[in-house]
């Protein structure tokens, strides 16, 4: 399957109120050209799972200034004023999730699992409306597994087979999410010919890879 595609190609993929997962930590090893890519094709309604909301002009904050989100689940949401804004005006829907809470749900996404148990929130508001299980005496909610229909992701290097090389806090998010999708595009610095990258560097194998993109850094 030829993976390489151009950046106008990429909305041909993505379509109006689909859920995607975008990585990054506060916009550090987030695609932001894929981001942009989204912005120009003028879609709406999209659900986005991704760390945080990044600031008002980076990572993928633009997503949230410029109203193309009906619904965002995330751990962080204070480096983007125009998040907690639209919050509290009812404009967009924000279901927050403790980090490692968040982490956890995508990789069981990806694993197949029927959710995780953490006592993480339990006697907070992050208990209303989720099942509690007692194990050995000791409270945990049951959070339930994350998946996407496309994961945007970025990395540091590819192979034409999809083989990713993330640059060290880049890496975050981006290799769970690569699991928890249905379609996976990565937007690359680098592109390199199969076999050049050492195998013990890859840090997503390509066969979770759909497309890719050539876009340098950003």
């Amino acid at each position: 399957m030829q993976k390489l595609m151009t950046m106008e190609e990429v909305p041909s993929i993505l379509n109006d109120g689909m859920t995607i997962m975008a990585g990054g930590f506060m916009g550090v090893g987030t695609p932001e050209k894929l981001v942009s890519a989204i912005l120009e094709a003028n879609l709406k309604d999209l659900t986005l799972i991704a760390n945080d909301t990044a600031f008002v002009e980076t990572g993928v904050g633009p997503l949230v200034v410029n109203r193309r989100l009906k619904k965002v689940i995330t751990s962080h949401i204070g480096t983007n004023p125009e998040t907690g804004r639209q919050m509290l005006s009812g404009e967009l829907e924000v279901e927050l999730v403790p980090q490692g809470t968040l982490a956890e749900r995508i990789r069981a996404g990806g694993s197949g699992l029927g959710g995780v148990l953490t006592p993480t929130g339990v006697g907070t508001v992050v208990e209303e409306g989720k099942e509690k299980i007692v194990v050995d005496g000791r409270e945990y909610l049951l959070e339930k597994p994350l998946r996407c229909e496309v994961a945007l992701l970025k990395a540091f290097k590819a192979d034409k087979a999809g083989n990713l090389v993330y640059h060290r806090s880049a890496r975050n998010f981006n290799p769970l999410m690569a699991l928890a999708a249905d379609t996976v595009i990565v937007q690359v610095e680098h592109l390199v010919e199969i076999g050049e990258i050492d195998p013990d560097e890859v840090m997503t194998p390509g066969i979770l890879v759909d497309k890719i993109v050539v876009a340098g850094g950003c």
